[in-house]
């Protein structure tokens, strides 16, 4: 189906939804419980992880859940304007609210308006909140036409001041047109490997990756010169992609470039965020590529390595960058060789570790390889 965004009109959220604020509570004063429990209730917070759930939480005595088919949307934090159709039931953290819609809308549509939703994040970058101002927000919706292509309008003006109407029929139908099939996985939810986090040492993040700093890539640039090659920037979104760029472009310019898989870290924005990029990429200047040495490079140690990165985000919050300097010195824990005497293996070259701790990357692969889905990797 086509999607012909010049007949699009401009639609108020808090006409389509009631727009509430969700409870505001703490997941920490909460009873927290497991997917087993028949009657948990999910915990939504300002993430954009797992449909924005982080939790399955107890019932909470006079405090009635959220119930399902709603949309929650994050009014603040790096994840702002995140939105997402609930399928079940829930609390709600701190600065989130909950659109409930006005007609019965279908799930189809729903999710159709969150997409349109989020495609005005980038009003809400450098900190901006969105909590005062969501239910002003206007997004762009298909309309009703007339034969002639003349958007229909309604003296009601029920959900647009100038009397336009959402084509719920058209957002239906483009959602279901949308070609998938089930991701499914050999692997259950008991295949994984003991981590054994207490017999993990440190290693400096300079002892295990290089780093390389980005460079100057305009919007512009993108569009002037399209390619295969991935410019990241320190988004989040689309795993921080910012769009496709000519290779040989970037090579002339001299940009910063990894033809081979890596890691980038974004520096600035979304400060600390680390994301995998299996087909290399380049970097603007809010953004850094990783590298392992070629000898211990893999697909599924990345994913491990990026985990545990991600772990110290928060110390970059509140606007502190990521300098090479610091990041570089950053210390982190990972699993370690072991002879068969139960010692740790001793490295003499000391190529990781001072005290020559060697990191067990067989055991970051298998462990990857073992999760839930982990079978589907390359």
């Amino acid at each position: 189906m086509n999607l012909n965004t010049a007949t699009w009109k401009e639609f108020t959220l808090s006409n389509l939804f009631t727009i509430e604020y969700g409870n505001s509570l703490e997941l920490d004063s909460c009873v927290q419980t497991d997917s087993n429990d028949d009657d948990r209730v999910n915990f939504v917070a300002r993430t954009r992880d797992n449909n924005g759930v982080t939790a399955y939480v107890k019932r909470i005595d006079n405090i009635c859940p959220f119930p399902a088919g709603v949309i929650t949307v994050a009014g603040s934090g790096s994840s702002t304007l995140s939105a997402f159709v609930q399928e079940d039931e829930f609390y709600s953290g701190y600065h989130l609210f909950v659109l409930i819609p006005k007609d019965n809308y279908t799930k189809e549509s729903k999710l159709f308006i969150t997409i349109c939703i989020e495609l005005d994040k980038y009003k809400y970058g450098y900190g901006r909140q969105a909590n005062s101002t969501l239910h002003q927000l206007c997004i762009k919706l298909p309309v009703l036409l007339d034969k002639e292509g003349v958007p229909v309008k309604s003296y009601e003006c029920k959900y647009s001041e100038y009397g336009y109407i959402p084509d719920w029929k058209f957002m239906n139908d483009y959602i279901k047109s949308l070609h998938h099939k089930p991701i499914t996985t050999k692997n259950t939810s008991n295949d994984h490997l003991n981590l054994a986090i207490e017999k993990w040492k440190e290693f400096k993040v300079s002892s295990i990756l290089t780093i390389i700093d980005g460079s100057g890539i305009t919007k512009e640039e993108i569009e002037d010169n399209e390619g295969e090659l991935n410019a990241v920037q320190s988004g989040e979104g689309n795993n921080g992609v910012l769009g496709k760029i000519d290779k040989a472009y970037c090579i002339s310019q001299n940009y910063a470039i990894s033809e081979k898989p890596c890691l980038t870290v974004a520096r600035s924005g979304s400060a600390g965020f680390v994301s995998y990029q299996p087909d290399g990429c380049v970097v603007g200047d809010s953004a850094k590529i990783l590298l392992l040495p070629d000898d211990v490079a893999d697909e599924k140690v990345y994913l491990f390595i990026q985990t545990i990165l991600t772990s110290f985000r928060f110390k970059y919050a509140y606007g502190r960058k990521v300098t090479r300097e610091k990041y570089l010195n950053e210390i982190i824990k990972l699993p370690i060789k072991y002879q068969a005497n139960g010692k740790p293996y001793n490295d003499k070259t000391h190529r990781f570790s001072e005290k020559g701790y060697v990191p067990n990357w067989e055991f970051m692969k298998d462990y990857i390889e073992r999760l839930p889905y982990g079978d589907r990797l390359k």
